[in-house]
C-alpha cells in the first residue's frame, strides 16, 4: 500500500476498467487499500496485513470460506514480506442460471530467484494444499474455477501437481482464440513495475497467472476466448499493475450425462509428478532441519554463557573476587546481548521446528501412488468400535 508506485491512479484505472468491461466476476490479489475501491474485501485477514485477496460477482455470492497456508516463507525475510501476508485460498459459491460455481482465488509465494529457489519447498506445499482444498470443497459444484497468481511456470512441478491432482485445464491452453502477450505471459520486461533483472533469462517475460477450470457434473465448459493486457492503461503512460490481466470467456452449456463427476487425474504421468515433489519437500525438509539445528545449538551457547555470567556474579557476591574491581557495564552489555541472542535464536529455533513438521506433513500429505478409479461394484464390510 506504501511501496506502492503511483497507487491511487493505479486503483483508480482498474476500477475504471472494471466498469467499463462489465465482468461476470473478477479475482485480484495484492489489493490491501479497501476503501479506495469504496467496497468491502473478501474475508482475507489473514497473516499481519492481510492475504490481499478480492472478489468482485456481478451474481449473488452464496457462501464465502478462506483457509492459510501452513507454510508462507520466514519472517526475517521482511523485504519478501510473503509471511505477513498469511498467503491464503479463498473460495466463493455463487448460482448462476441454477448451476454451481465454486470460484477459487490464490495467491502462492513468490519465487524471487529460479537459480536458487528457496522457497520451492513451501510453494510446493501450498500448491499440494490448494490441490486438497479444491478436491475436499468442490464436491457439491457443477463447475470450479481458480485464478490468481501462481507464481509457477506451465512446467514447473508445482502447478503439473495441482493440475493432475485436480484435473483442472489450463484457459491459455484450451482457448479457442487467444490476444494478447506472446506465450501469454503475464510479467513481461517492458513493464515499468517490474524488477529487470530477475527476467534477464525470460526476454519475453514468464506466465505466472493463470485461470483453470472444470465441469464436475453433467456440464462442459469450454474456453472461447482469452486475453491478456498489453503495455500502458488507454491514454496513460502506465500500466495497470506489475502484472498483466488475464481475461478469459467460458462457455458453459449442459450436456444429457454426467462427465467428471468423479475428481480424477488428468495426466497419466502423475505418479512421476508426485515423486518429483516429494523429492523437492524432501530437499527443504533436511534445509530446515539444519536450520533448526543451528539455531538451536546458538540458543545452547547463549544460555550457557548466561549460566557463566551468573556465576560470575555469585562470585562476586560470595566475596571470592575481594579486591577487585568488578566490570558492570561490559557485564550488562554482554549479559543483555546475551538474553538478546538467546530469545532470538529460541524464536527461529520454535519456527523451524514448525516449519520442519508442515514440510514432514506435506511430504507425507502427497501420497506415492495416485488413487486409481474402482473397475466396478463391489461389497465391503466395516467393523465400528462401540
Amino acid at each position: 500500500r506504501y511501496l506502492s508506485k503511483r497507487r491511487q491512479e493505479r486503483v483508480r484505472l482498474i476500477g475504471n476498467m472494471l466498469c467499463r468491461e462489465g465482468f461476470d466476476l473478477v479475482l485480484l490479489q495484492e489489493v490491501r487499500a479497501a476503501h479506495e475501491l469504496s467496497v468491502p474485501l473478501f474475508p482475507s485477514r489473514s497473516g499481519v496485513i492481510g492475504s490481499g485477496l478480492c472478489v468482485f460477482s456481478r451474481f449473488p455470492i452464496l457462501d464465502t470460506l478462506l483457509y492459510q497456508y501452513s507454510l508462507n516463507g520466514y519472517p526475517y525475510m521482511v523485504s519478501h514480506g510473503d509471511w505477513f501476508c498469511g498467503k491464503s485460498v479463498g473460495l466463493v459459491i455463487i448460482k448462476i442460471s441454477g448451476i454451481i460455481f465454486n470460484v477459487y482465488v490464490t495467491h502462492l509465494h513468490a519465487e524471487y530467484c529460479r537459480e536458487k529457489d528457496a522457497y520451492l519447498p513451501h510453494r510446493l506445499v501450498q500448491a499440494w494444499e490448494l490441490a486438497q482444498f479444491i478436491r475436499h470443497t468442490s464436491k457439491a459444484a457443477d463447475v470450479v474455477l481458480l485464478g490468481g497468481d501462481l507464481n509457477m511456470h506451465p512446467e514447473d512441478v508445482g502447478i503439473r501437481l495441482l493440475r493432475g491432482w485436480t484435473g483442472l485445464r489450463d484457459a491459455f491452453a484450451e482457448a479457442a482464440r487467444f490476444e494478447g502477450c506472446e506465450d501469454g505471459c503475464t510479467l513481461v520486461p517492458n513493464n515499468c513495475f517490474t524488477v529487470k533483472t530477475e527476467l534477464l533469462p525470460f526476454p519475453l517475460g514468464i506466465r505466472i497467472d493463470y485461470i483453470l477450470y472444470k465441469a464436475i457434473s453433467s456440464f462442459t465448459v469450454k474456453c472461447e476466448e482469452l486475453k491478456t493486457t498489453t503495455g500502458t492503461a488507454p491514454g496513460m503512460d502506465i500500466p495497470f499493475s506489475d502484472h498483466e490481466a488475464v481475461m478469459a470467456t467460458l462457455h458453459i452449456q449442459r450436456q444429457g450425462q454426467a462427465v467428471g463427476a468423479t475428481l480424477g487425474t488428468a495426466e497419466p504421468t502423475l505418479a512421476d509428478v508426485v515423486t518429483e515433489a516429494r523429492t523437492e519437500v524432501g530437499v527443504g525438509l533436511r534445509a530446515a532441519q539444519q536450520q533448526r539445528y543451528s539455531t538451536g545449538r546458538m540458543a545452547v551457547l547463549a544460555l550457557l554463557l548466561l549460566l557463566l555470567q551468573a556465576l560470575a556474579a555469585l562470585g562476586v557476591l560470595a566475596g571470592l573476587a575481594a579486591g577487585q574491581p568488578f566490570p558492570k557495564l561490559s557485564f550488562s552489555l554482554l549479559a543483555f546481548l546475551a538474553i538478546g541472542v538467546l530469545l532470538l535464536a529460541t524464536g527461529l529455533h520454535l519456527f523451524h521446528t514448525i516449519e520442519v513438521k508442515m514440510l514432514q506433513a506435506g511430504a507425507v500429505g502427497v501420497p506415492r501412488c495416485p488413487p486409481q478409479p474402482h473397475p466396478g461394484p463391489f461389497r465391503s464390510r466395516f467393523l465400528v468400535d462401540f
